[in-house]
């Protein structure tokens, strides 16, 4: 379709086509990918040998085909905390030069002299980012869950299977998190070099020392010394939490663990014993899963829907045909 054909609106389509044959044919997109599979394929045959170890006393035991993804033994991360940890990466390949790399090549200006709207541009970029993560996403859960049937040679059921795609879907939407970071950097950035080492940074303080700063701020406010009383500690240990709760990674870790383990009954550590002897033991429906994780969900969503605006209103308000 020449440009004088192309529909105003559907711009972004034609630009999200473009992008999203440029991601997968290119080598990052298979490397990183590989990369998430070999990780999740360790997590889960790690998994699967202490599953099959106790075998005799998890029989019988409801959704045990999602221990897969939430057992951690020898000191190998669990599933779901390796992909979290390791997602990021896939959104920040495809956005810390989605807007800067056309001004490095000179074709942003005769871009937006096409008959397409200013935000055609990051619409349709962002698209073929999202695109290309999903695809990752679910090709390597897939392989791994595959993985898995033959380990264990269980099938599923269709609560777990609701579960698994469930997850699937918040991960997604996590990884599409730092995507549109990394196209904010991309938009206010004028080297791709800048807006990847900016991404980074990010990625770095929030997935490696956030907890740390965390836990200073919290000793700030509540010390807890050697000769601390149980309050303190406990005041200490919930502002701790709380401060640690500002991070994405931590957002998504409590949402996807209690998504994946039916059995939890609280996305917090800190819980009254008291309150879990009076529990009665049962698994939850995927509703009060979802009832359980619904902040953190909310949360995420919404700051990846206030990093896509602010993508949005910064390229909007930048002279970009000079």
């Amino acid at each position: 379709m020449s440009p004088r054909e192309t529909p105003m609106g559907g711009g972004w389509r034609i630009i999200a086509r473009k992008e999203l044959a440029d991601h997968l044919r290119s080598v990052r997109f298979f490397l990183i990918v590989a990369i998430l599979a070999l990780a999740g394929l360790a997590a889960v045959h790690s998994s699967s040998d202490a599953i099959r170890k106790a075998a005799s006393s998890a029989a019988g035991t409801p959704s045990i085909f999602l221990y897969l993804f939430t057992v951690a033994p020898d000191r190998v991360p669990a599933f779901h905390e390796f992909v979290g940890f390791l997602g990021p990466l896939l959104g920040i390949a495809f956005g810390f030069d989605a807007i800067n790399s056309e001004r490095a090549q000179r074709t942003l200006p005769r871009l937006v002299s096409q008959p397409v709207h200013r935000d055609d541009i990051v619409n349709g970029k962002f698209a073929a980012g999202l695109a290309a993560i999903s695809l990752g996403v679910v090709s390597v859960v897939m392989m791994v869950s595959g993985y898995g049937v033959l380990r264990l040679g269980l099938v599923p059921t269709l609560d777990d299977g609701v579960r698994l795609a469930v997850f699937v879907v918040v991960l997604i939407l996590y990884i599409a998190l730092w995507l549109a970071l990394a196209m904010l950097c991309s938009v206010v950035a004028r080297r791709s070099a800048t807006a990847a080492l900016a991404s980074l940074a990010a990625w770095l303080v929030f997935t490696f020392f956030f907890s740390m700063l965390a836990g200073i701020g919290a000793d700030a406010l509540h010390p807890a010394g050697t000769d601390a009383t149980a309050q303190q500690l406990l005041a200490n240990a919930r502002t701790e939490q709380t401060f640690d709760r500002i991070s994405p990674d931590r957002l998504y870790r409590e949402a996807t663990q209690v998504l994946l383990d039916p059995s939890l009954r609280s996305t917090s550590a800190l819980v009254d014993p008291q309150q879990l002897d009076q529990a009665v033991p049962s698994h939850l429906a995927l509703a009060d899963s979802l009832s359980l994780a619904g902040w953190q969900l909310l949360v995420l969503i919404g700051l990846g829907a206030g990093l896509f605006v602010a993508d949005y209103l910064v390229f909007i308000r930048q002279e970009v045909r000079a």
